[in-house]
């Protein structure tokens, strides 16, 4: 049973730590990154479809992406959600590309995305406590079942504990990564 436990929560704990890489790809830093265009859809044929299924997605340079859809027609629509999005970025089409210049990053700006970086990552802490607290609830309604004994309590909430400690170090060492990407001129 505690084992069982353990298991589900260091995938959930997995899970949100996921989650959170995915919340970082989508915070823009000063170079090109395919990853930020990851949450924009478009309608394709009447289904909401992810751009990177229907367009290559490359980097030109440091600065820009081409974006060149597999279908002509799709140029405007392409176009018309990513100026839709929050990135804050402006393409340009010629032809059947369409490029993004990614703007260099303010010092105001670059704050602004370390800002949003930290919440991310606090809303990942969060989680996980989340989870332990679930774990820690589950344990407890053992040993009140009689299930188990208390010392097997005791071992299994720290258990818990480090899985808990374990991922929020991850957490905080994906920030300081984020954070250094940010601050890089």
């Amino acid at each position: 049973m505690l084992n069982e436990i353990q298991a589900d929560a260091k995938d959930r704990m997995q899970k949100s730590l996921n989650a959170l890489v995915d919340a970082f790809k989508k915070v823009r830093t000063g170079r090109a990154n395919p990853a930020i265009l990851d949450g924009i859809t478009i309608d394709y044929y009447g289904t909401q479809t992810q751009l990177s299924q229907v367009a290559n997605i490359n980097v030109e340079d440091g600065r820009a992406l081409a974006v060149t859809p597999w279908e002509k027609h799709l140029v405007p629509v392409i176009e018309k959600a990513i100026m839709k999005s929050d990135l804050g970025i402006n393409p340009s089409t010629s032809g059947e590309t369409i490029r993004l210049p990614m703007p260099a990053l303010t010092e105001e700006t670059r704050k602004d995305y370390i800002k949003q970086a930290r919440a991310e990552a606090e809303k990942g802490r969060v989680s996980i406590r989340n989870i332990r607290r679930d774990a820690n609830g589950s344990i407890k309604d053992l040993l009140k079942e009689k299930e188990i004994s208390e010392d097997e309590e005791r071992q299994g909430q720290d258990k818990i504990q480090q899985l808990t400690d374990k991922f929020i170090a991850e957490v905080d060492s994906l920030l300081a990564v984020k954070e250094k990407d940010l601050m890089q001129v």
